[in-house]
């Protein structure tokens, strides 16, 4: 926050969205500024339509007197749109500043058709879900849009991804705001673009572990990939390489996507148990196949399943020493029993006890929607940062 009495209304409207001070009174103490100032700077938030007024609070002088009127922050005045890429398949909603999915649809999607077809329908998509939702195109404030690849956060273009084949450098970000903007007449909107797991990470941590300091998500379905949420942030090392675990070499001799021989995807990920399935005759191509043959209790599938968590779980017992999470999540379509017991068994056998003494493995909380919540959460938190509350009030001529 700016010095003590120079807060700006971004940073007042910061402070009523964390609940730190939800009264003029509390924000004049935590800030230094004046009444004068403090209303001031709050009258702009509400001609933007971005606060109101809720209830009374409670009165805080023993001589009695008027409750404070609390401040809220006003989730009706724009909606978030975003969207979570599988290989073969994709979900997109509508959401509300608070996270509240207003509308929802899920359909086959084929990453490997390439970005201008995926983005296109993708923003039909939007189109039908608002018209769902009631709300109209010129109320979206911003998209999010997860991938299974690994993202550069500056410029959202992913960067040598194993599964994606010919979105490597593509311009995300212009082609899904311009497909959205033909799609409905309105002015383009903001886009970020993240990796799948990391925004699971984000959504899981915030909507479920928000006290975690270091919280780890794994997910395993087509590929392999852990999303790190430290201090309540995203963590994505120097260009969105960070948590690329599937491709962590563990000696076997099979050739990865990635055109590598070893990787712990080749071996252990939903692909990868499909494929030994489709081996012994069972028919399987993707991890979802076999999610559908474990939720039926397919015998070898659960084997395999348990021997890929093995596997995963002792690259894990690394990331665990390292990290020193307090929540180790697993997630995607292997995140199962047979999986989650694989998992912890090697990952206890080969970890530090003092690495793992206050560590909760545990499974997906959101499910197939976490992807969408930290999408969304993603859009807010960059929307109505501080210093982004100043430039977009200064557009709105408030």
């Amino acid at each position: 926050m700016s010095a003590r009495g120079q807060a700006s209304s971004g940073e007042l409207l910061e402070l009523v969205r964390s609940g730190r001070a939800v009264t003029r009174g509390a924000l004049q103490q935590a800030t230094g500024l004046s009444r004068a100032t403090v209303g001031q700077r709050l009258d702009r938030l509400f001609r933007a339509g971005w606060l109101r007024e809720g209830a009374g609070g409670p009165v805080d002088s023993p001589l009695g007197g008027r409750p404070s009127i609390t401040l809220e922050f006003d989730d009706a005045h724009a909606v978030v749109l975003a969207a979570d890429l599988e290989t073969r398949h994709a979900r997109a909603a509508v959401l509300s500043l608070t996270g509240e999915i207003l509308a929802e649809h899920s359909g086959t999607l084929v990453v490997e058709d390439g970005p201008e077809t995926v983005l296109d329908e993708l923003a039909h998509w939007f189109a039908e879900l608002l018209e769902k939702a009631g709300r109209r195109a010129e109320e979206v404030c911003g998209i999010g849009l997860a991938v299974p690849g690994p993202v550069d956060s500056e410029t959202g273009r992913v960067v040598q991804p194993p599964i994606m084949p010919g979105w490597d450098g593509y311009d995300i970000r212009g082609r899904l705001a311009r497909a959205f903007s033909e799609r409905t007449g309105a002015a383009p909107v903001p886009v970020l673009v993240d990796n799948d797991a990391n925004l699971m990470a984000y959504g899981e941590q915030r909507t479920g572990y928000p006290r975690c300091s270091a919280f780890v998500l794994v997910k395993v379905s087509t590929g392999i990939g852990a999303g790190v949420v430290v201090d309540g942030s995203v963590y994505r090392g120097i260009d969105g390489g960070a948590g690329d675990i599937g491709h962590i070499r563990v000696g076997a001799d099979v050739r990865c996507r990635c055109g590598s021989y070893g990787c712990l995807a080749a071996v252990a990920s939903g692909g990868a148990v499909a494929r030994r399935l489709a081996e012994d005759g069972v028919p399987a191509a993707s991890g979802s196949d076999v999610r559908d043959l474990l939720a039926a209790g397919h015998p070898g599938a659960a084997a395999l399943a348990r021997e890929a968590g093995r596997q995963v779980g002792d690259v894990l017992a690394t990331v665990v020493t390292l990290l020193n999470p307090g929540v180790l999540m697993i997630a995607g379509d292997l995140a199962g029993t047979p999986f989650l017991t694989g998992v912890r068994e090697l990952l206890y056998q080969r970890a530090l006890p003092r690495s793992t003494a206050h560590l909760d493995v545990v499974t997906s909380r959101l499910g197939e929607r976490a992807g969408l919540i930290g999408a969304g959460a993603l859009v807010v938190e960059h929307l109505y940062a501080p210093e982004r509350v100043e430039e977009r009030l200064v557009t709105l001529g408030v």
